[in-house]
């Protein structure tokens, strides 16, 4: 439970930070295709035999969003096709692959919903570094570096699928931006609510699922769900 606190310290900044992106970007979609790649990559490699798929995962996570980036400078299409494209390809491939061979895909069921217990001291450690880089760039510079942010978000939401579950890791990178931006005014309001607001999320959902026995990933995502109709409302208020 101190591991899961830590690992929900950790990844609950970089959800929020990382969400101003995605939503300011309109590619809200993107964490989704990105999980339905990591399935993938999870899937390559459990066929290869290593012990730790998930760093298979991140490396097919990060080619794919370097590949989505490239193909949507060169092409005329919208992001939101681009996205569909590679995230039915992503997540067609990952089934066919689970199941060569006539092997069962239950498996993989763990991902879909995640474990927050089973965090690993290991992959906070990367994240936490992985936060202070996306502190740093974004400090620099926001619209440059967005092959950068799309990489950290690849590296992110692969390392987190297992804790918070494929199912709702979309929500994470959707609702902590979408919430700031019905009441803040200014860039800063924008970054600063979406933080603080992500972090309040995943400490109240962690401590919710420790208590009523629910999955941590959920219980974030339900927080951040009304999160964002508190906002909402005041927004309309104004």
């Amino acid at each position: 439970m101190k591991n899961a606190l830590l690992a929900v310290l950790v990844i609950s900044p970089l959800f929020g930070v990382l969400s101003t992106m995605v939503v300011h970007s309109r590619m809200s979609f993107f964490s989704d295709a990105l999980g339905h790649s990591a399935f993938t990559g999870m899937a390559i490699g459990a066929i290869c035999g290593f012990n730790e798929p998930t760093w298979a995962a991140v490396l097919f996570a990060v080619v794919f969003a370097l590949l989505f980036n490239l193909v949507r400078r060169r092409s005329a299409l919208a992001s939101d096709t681009v996205i569909g494209v590679f995230s039915s390809t992503a997540v067609a491939l990952g089934i066919f692959l689970s199941t060569l061979g006539g092997r069962s895909f239950t498996k993989f069921n763990s991902l879909l919903i995640g474990d927050i217990l089973s965090v690993e001291p290991e992959k906070i450690a990367l994240l936490a570094g992985i936060l202070l880089v996306v502190l740093v760039l974004w400090g620099l510079s926001f619209n440059q570096l967005e092959t950068v942010f799309s990489v950290a978000i690849a590296v992110v939401v692969t390392v987190s699928m297992t804790w918070v579950g494929l199912l709702v890791i979309d929500s994470l990178l959707v609702l902590p931006a979408a919430a700031a931006r019905n009441v803040s005014r200014t860039m800063f309001q924008y970054h600063l609510v979406s933080l603080l607001g992500a972090v309040l999320a995943g400490i109240a959902g962690l401590m919710t699922s420790y208590y009523v026995g629910s999955s941590a990933g959920a219980a974030i995502t339900l927080y951040l769900a009304v999160w964002f109709l508190g906002t909402f409302l005041a927004r309309k208020k104004q």
